[in-house]
């Protein structure tokens, strides 16, 4: 066997190998290609961010690439597990770690953030101090560029993070001393939305004033300030939830931080007595508060509905409906939502959608519910 094919069949053999067998930035699963100047297996998509990195990282096809006697021997010294003991040693709780269908500029800052900027190997002692429990800043400030409320035209705002009383400020006027909006970290959340928003870049924070769920759409065009704007979030809530579970450690509360939607996109909806016009809606829900919120478009700020779901032993149910009961639908893909109060209609374009929605609806019915989600519950009956 020719050296070339020897080596290729060892690298082969390497990446079947437990923490080699899943890419070592994403998690995706069976990488094909390798750092061999950081001696870490990778996916098709990271491979392309380590080569924005030439000083620190340098790729190869395992499958497809020459690989010489000396680059293979440094690959069967390293590997994933001994690459994230270096470069993950002190990730901090709140730190958001990518998965393989997360949208680029989180993968790619959290690529530059372990093997350029050596943030978690903890020899930097300005990341150790600030990573370390408790020590994370208690102010952190930004200016990105927000969706106007009712226009399509994005503005500078300046944006502050506080722990001191756990709320996110902004003001559209540079020098304006009184913030637009206060918001509490109860109800706070943040999703990266590359696509709805139409920028690489794009963050849609969510939160609730006045019994109503909010939307605000912001960017900055340098992805290490909006990603760290993203885990300062994080962070401020991690710091909220610890004080209101005391008994709770920051890993149990680690999914909590920035939940995403179960599903979100568009479906049509008909009013109370199923006679009304069918009115195409763009759709959210989530898991987390049990509710379905409804917008006119992707990127409206304030929704125009909600519907709590609650579990089938308190009286709620999905179910696919045929075509024939959706009078005035242009989609006829149903789908039924009972609830105590009233039976939803939704209408679905094509059949793929219909069972997503079906599947998630019934996800959130089978989670039991918390004390929380009661109270959530009388409040949108009492209120809606």
């Amino acid at each position: 066997m020719a050296t070339s094919e020897r080596n290729n069949k060892i690298l082969l053999d390497l990446v079947q190998q437990p923490g080699n067998n899943l890419c070592a930035d994403c998690g995706a699963p069976d990488p094909d290609w390798a750092s061999y100047t950081l001696g870490v297996f990778v996916c098709l998509n990271c491979s392309g961010m380590h080569r924005n990195l030439p000083a620190v990282s340098k790729v190869k096809s395992i499958r497809l690439d020459h690989w010489e006697d000396s680059l293979v021997e440094f690959m069967q010294e390293k590997g994933n597990s001994a690459a994230k003991a270096i470069f993950e040693k002190c990730v901090p709780v709140f730190f958001y770690q990518p998965q393989q269908k997360d949208c680029v500029v989180l993968k790619d800052q959290w690529i530059r953030a372990k093997y350029e900027r050596r943030e978690f190997t903890g020899e930097n002692i300005y990341f150790q101090k600030v990573y370390s429990a408790g020590n994370y800043p208690k102010l952190f400030e930004a200016t990105l560029w927000k969706k106007g409320k009712e226009s399509k035209q994005f503005l500078k705002s300046t944006f502050l993070l506080s722990q001191k009383d756990f709320t996110l400020r902004y003001f559209i006027k540079e020098d304006s001393k009184v913030p637009k909006a206060v918001i509490n970290m109860k109800d706070l959340n943040a999703v990266f939305q590359p696509e709805k928003i139409g920028h690489a870049n794009g963050l849609q924070i969510s939160y609730v004033d006045d019994e109503r769920s909010k939307n605000l759409f912001v960017y900055h065009e340098d992805g290490q300030v909006i990603v760290s704007f993203f885990n300062a979030i994080r962070a401020t809530r991690l710091a909220y939830l610890l004080k209101k579970n005391p008994t709770l450690q920051e890993k149990d509360l680690k999914h909590q931080l920035t939940p995403h939607c179960l599903k979100e996109g568009y479906m049509e909806k008909t009013g109370p007595t199923q006679r009304e016009p069918f009115k195409k809606r763009w759709f959210t829900l989530c898991s987390m508060n049990r509710k379905l919120l409804y917008f006119k478009s992707p990127l409206d700020a304030t929704e125009r509905g909600a519907v709590f779901i609650g579990t089938e032993s308190h009286g709620y149910s999905v179910s696919e409906i045929t075509s024939r009961n959706s009078r005035g639908s242009r989609w006829h893909c149903g789908i039924s939502l009972v609830t105590p109060d009233r039976q939803f209609v939704f209408m679905c374009e094509q059949e793929q959608e219909q069972r997503e929605w079906i599947m998630a609806f019934r996800k959130v019915i089978s989670q039991p519910m918390t004390p929380e989600d009661y109270a959530n519950e009388a409040n949108l009956r009492r209120g809606k």
